[in-house]
Protein backbone atom coordinates (compact mmCIF):
# COMPACT_ATOMS: atom_id res chain seq x y z
CA UNK A 1 0.00 0.00 0.00
CA UNK A 2 1.42 3.39 -1.06
CA UNK A 3 1.45 6.20 1.47
CA UNK A 4 0.16 9.53 0.22
CA UNK A 5 0.82 12.68 2.30
CA UNK A 6 -2.20 14.47 0.73
CA UNK A 7 -4.61 11.83 2.07
CA UNK A 8 -3.13 12.24 5.51
CA UNK A 9 -3.57 16.00 5.40
CA UNK A 10 -7.24 15.75 4.32
CA UNK A 11 -8.07 13.36 7.16
CA UNK A 12 -6.50 15.70 9.72
CA UNK A 13 -8.56 18.64 8.39
CA UNK A 14 -11.83 16.64 8.54
CA UNK A 15 -11.16 15.56 12.14
CA UNK A 16 -10.38 19.14 13.13
CA UNK A 17 -13.62 20.47 11.53
CA UNK A 18 -15.72 17.82 13.23
CA UNK A 19 -14.20 18.62 16.59
CA UNK A 20 -14.86 22.36 16.10
CA UNK A 21 -18.50 21.74 15.13
CA UNK A 22 -19.08 19.56 18.17
CA UNK A 23 -17.58 22.14 20.46
CA UNK A 24 -19.80 24.85 18.93
CA UNK A 25 -22.96 22.84 19.46
CA UNK A 26 -22.00 22.12 23.06
CA UNK A 27 -21.30 25.80 23.71
CA UNK A 28 -24.64 26.85 22.14
CA UNK A 29 -26.56 24.37 24.24
CA UNK A 30 -24.84 25.47 27.42
CA UNK A 31 -25.34 29.15 26.57
CA UNK A 32 -29.06 28.60 25.86
CA UNK A 33 -29.54 26.78 29.14
CA UNK A 34 -27.66 29.53 30.99
CA UNK A 35 -29.78 32.28 29.40
CA UNK A 36 -33.01 30.45 30.05
CA UNK A 37 -32.36 29.69 33.68
CA UNK A 38 -35.96 28.40 34.18
CA UNK A 39 -38.18 25.59 32.89
CA UNK A 40 -40.21 26.15 29.72
CA UNK A 41 -43.75 27.37 30.63
CA UNK A 42 -46.76 25.39 29.54
CA UNK A 43 -48.62 26.57 26.47
CA UNK A 44 -51.81 27.30 28.44
CA UNK A 45 -49.92 29.38 31.00
CA UNK A 46 -48.19 31.36 28.26
CA UNK A 47 -51.51 32.12 26.53
CA UNK A 48 -53.12 33.22 29.80
CA UNK A 49 -50.19 35.53 30.49
CA UNK A 50 -50.63 37.22 27.10
CA UNK A 51 -54.36 37.78 27.51
CA UNK A 52 -55.45 41.22 28.71
CA UNK A 53 -58.28 41.06 31.25
CA UNK A 54 -61.56 42.27 29.71
CA UNK A 55 -63.10 43.42 32.98
CA UNK A 56 -61.55 46.47 34.63
CA UNK A 57 -59.95 46.00 37.99
CA UNK A 58 -61.90 48.85 39.58
CA UNK A 59 -65.50 48.84 38.30
CA UNK A 60 -66.61 51.50 40.76
CA UNK A 61 -64.00 53.97 39.53
CA UNK A 62 -64.91 53.29 35.92
CA UNK A 63 -68.65 53.86 36.57
CA UNK A 64 -67.84 57.07 38.40
CA UNK A 65 -65.73 58.33 35.51
CA UNK A 66 -68.43 57.36 32.97
CA UNK A 67 -71.11 59.19 34.98
CA UNK A 68 -68.91 62.27 35.19
CA UNK A 69 -68.40 62.25 31.41
CA UNK A 70 -72.14 61.83 30.82
CA UNK A 71 -73.02 64.71 33.14
CA UNK A 72 -70.45 66.91 31.45
CA UNK A 73 -71.90 66.08 28.03
CA UNK A 74 -75.47 66.71 29.21
CA UNK A 75 -74.51 70.05 30.74
CA UNK A 76 -72.78 71.05 27.53
CA UNK A 77 -75.84 70.09 25.46
CA UNK A 78 -78.20 71.94 27.81
CA UNK A 79 -76.09 75.07 27.59
CA UNK A 80 -76.07 74.78 23.79
CA UNK A 81 -79.88 74.56 23.70
CA UNK A 82 -80.18 77.47 26.10
CA UNK A 83 -77.91 79.68 23.99
CA UNK A 84 -79.06 78.42 20.58
CA UNK A 85 -75.72 76.80 19.64
CA UNK A 86 -76.97 74.29 17.09
CA UNK A 87 -73.61 72.56 16.54
CA UNK A 88 -73.33 71.41 20.16
CA UNK A 89 -76.95 70.39 20.65
CA UNK A 90 -77.97 66.72 20.85
CA UNK A 91 -77.98 64.99 17.47
CA UNK A 92 -81.77 64.70 17.49
CA UNK A 93 -82.13 68.47 17.80
CA UNK A 94 -79.80 69.02 14.84
CA UNK A 95 -82.08 67.23 12.39
CA UNK A 96 -83.08 69.73 9.68
CA UNK A 97 -86.81 68.98 9.94
CA UNK A 98 -86.74 69.49 13.71
CA UNK A 99 -85.08 72.86 13.22
CA UNK A 100 -87.88 73.69 10.76
CA UNK A 101 -90.55 72.51 13.21
CA UNK A 102 -89.16 74.72 15.96
CA UNK A 103 -89.03 77.77 13.72
CA UNK A 104 -92.57 77.12 12.44
CA UNK A 105 -94.08 76.67 15.91
CA UNK A 106 -92.20 79.68 17.29
CA UNK A 107 -93.55 81.86 14.47
CA UNK A 108 -97.21 81.09 15.34
CA UNK A 109 -99.46 82.54 18.01
CA UNK A 110 -100.27 79.23 19.69
CA UNK A 111 -103.23 79.18 22.05
CA UNK A 112 -101.61 76.38 24.01
CA UNK A 113 -98.49 78.34 24.93
CA UNK A 114 -100.56 80.25 27.50
CA UNK A 115 -101.98 77.04 28.98
CA UNK A 116 -100.18 77.20 32.33
CA UNK A 117 -100.94 80.89 32.83
CA UNK A 118 -104.64 80.49 31.99
CA UNK A 119 -105.11 77.40 34.17
CA UNK A 120 -103.49 79.03 37.21
CA UNK A 121 -105.54 82.19 36.69
CA UNK A 122 -108.80 80.22 36.43
CA UNK A 123 -108.03 78.28 39.60
CA UNK A 124 -107.34 81.45 41.54
CA UNK A 125 -110.53 83.07 40.26
CA UNK A 126 -112.48 79.94 41.11
CA UNK A 127 -111.24 79.92 44.71
CA UNK A 128 -111.99 83.61 45.23
CA UNK A 129 -115.37 83.63 43.47
CA UNK A 130 -116.63 80.53 45.25
CA UNK A 131 -117.06 82.54 48.47
CA UNK A 132 -119.28 85.09 46.73
CA UNK A 133 -121.01 82.97 44.12
CA UNK A 134 -121.09 79.23 44.94
CA UNK A 135 -121.76 78.24 41.32
CA UNK A 136 -118.66 80.07 40.10
CA UNK A 137 -116.64 76.84 40.26
CA UNK A 138 -118.94 75.24 37.70
CA UNK A 139 -118.60 78.22 35.38
CA UNK A 140 -114.80 78.17 35.69
CA UNK A 141 -114.77 74.44 34.96
CA UNK A 142 -116.79 74.95 31.79
CA UNK A 143 -114.44 77.73 30.67
CA UNK A 144 -111.46 75.48 31.29
CA UNK A 145 -112.88 72.71 29.12
CA UNK A 146 -113.67 75.22 26.38
CA UNK A 147 -110.11 76.45 26.51
CA UNK A 148 -108.71 72.89 26.33
CA UNK A 149 -110.93 72.12 23.34
CA UNK A 150 -109.68 75.31 21.63
CA UNK A 151 -106.07 74.20 22.23
CA UNK A 152 -106.73 70.83 20.60
CA UNK A 153 -108.30 72.44 17.54
CA UNK A 154 -105.45 74.95 17.25
CA UNK A 155 -102.75 72.27 17.51
CA UNK A 156 -104.53 70.09 14.95
CA UNK A 157 -104.69 72.97 12.47
CA UNK A 158 -101.05 73.78 13.17
CA UNK A 159 -99.87 70.21 12.54
CA UNK A 160 -102.03 69.86 9.42
CA UNK A 161 -100.28 72.78 7.74
CA UNK A 162 -96.84 71.94 9.11
CA UNK A 163 -97.00 68.31 7.99
CA UNK A 164 -97.56 69.32 4.35
CA UNK A 165 -94.58 71.64 4.44
CA UNK A 166 -92.35 68.98 6.01
CA UNK A 167 -93.23 66.42 3.34
CA UNK A 168 -92.63 68.95 0.57
CA UNK A 169 -89.30 70.07 1.95
CA UNK A 170 -87.80 66.92 3.55
CA UNK A 171 -89.84 63.99 2.28
CA UNK A 172 -91.90 61.36 4.05
CA UNK A 173 -89.13 60.45 6.49
CA UNK A 174 -89.61 63.78 8.29
CA UNK A 175 -93.14 62.75 9.35
CA UNK A 176 -92.47 59.03 9.85
CA UNK A 177 -93.78 57.50 13.07
CA UNK A 178 -90.30 56.90 14.47
CA UNK A 179 -89.39 60.56 14.13
CA UNK A 180 -92.26 61.66 16.42
CA UNK A 181 -92.44 64.98 14.63
CA UNK A 182 -96.11 65.48 15.51
CA UNK A 183 -95.50 65.00 19.23
CA UNK A 184 -92.46 67.27 19.00
CA UNK A 185 -94.51 70.07 17.41
CA UNK A 186 -97.46 69.70 19.82
CA UNK A 187 -95.29 69.66 22.95
CA UNK A 188 -93.41 72.77 21.84
CA UNK A 189 -96.66 74.58 21.05
CA UNK A 190 -97.85 73.95 24.63
CA UNK A 191 -94.76 75.48 26.22
CA UNK A 192 -94.42 79.10 27.26
CA UNK A 193 -92.29 80.70 24.56
CA UNK A 194 -89.44 82.04 26.76
CA UNK A 195 -89.11 78.63 28.45
CA UNK A 196 -88.75 76.60 25.27
CA UNK A 197 -85.62 74.55 24.66
CA UNK A 198 -83.87 74.81 22.29
CA UNK A 199 -84.25 78.56 22.56
CA UNK A 200 -86.31 80.23 19.78
CA UNK A 201 -84.04 81.75 17.16
CA UNK A 202 -86.34 84.76 16.76
CA UNK A 203 -87.44 86.94 19.64
CA UNK A 204 -90.85 87.69 18.16
CA UNK A 205 -93.70 85.80 16.48
CA UNK A 206 -94.21 86.00 12.75
CA UNK A 207 -90.71 85.05 11.56
CA UNK A 208 -91.52 82.03 9.40
CA UNK A 209 -88.92 79.49 8.22
CA UNK A 210 -87.97 79.49 4.55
Amino acid sequence: MNWNPLNRKNKDEEQSSAASAGAGQTASASTGSEKKGRPTPKRRDAENARLTPLAPKDRKAQRKAANARRRERENSEYEAMRTGDLRNMPKSEQLPWRVYIRDYVDARFNIGEYFMIVVVALLVVSLVASYVYPQASLVILVLMYVYLFAIIIDCWLMWRGLKKKLVEKFGERAVARGMRSGYYAWSRALQIRPWRLPKPRSKKHGVWPK
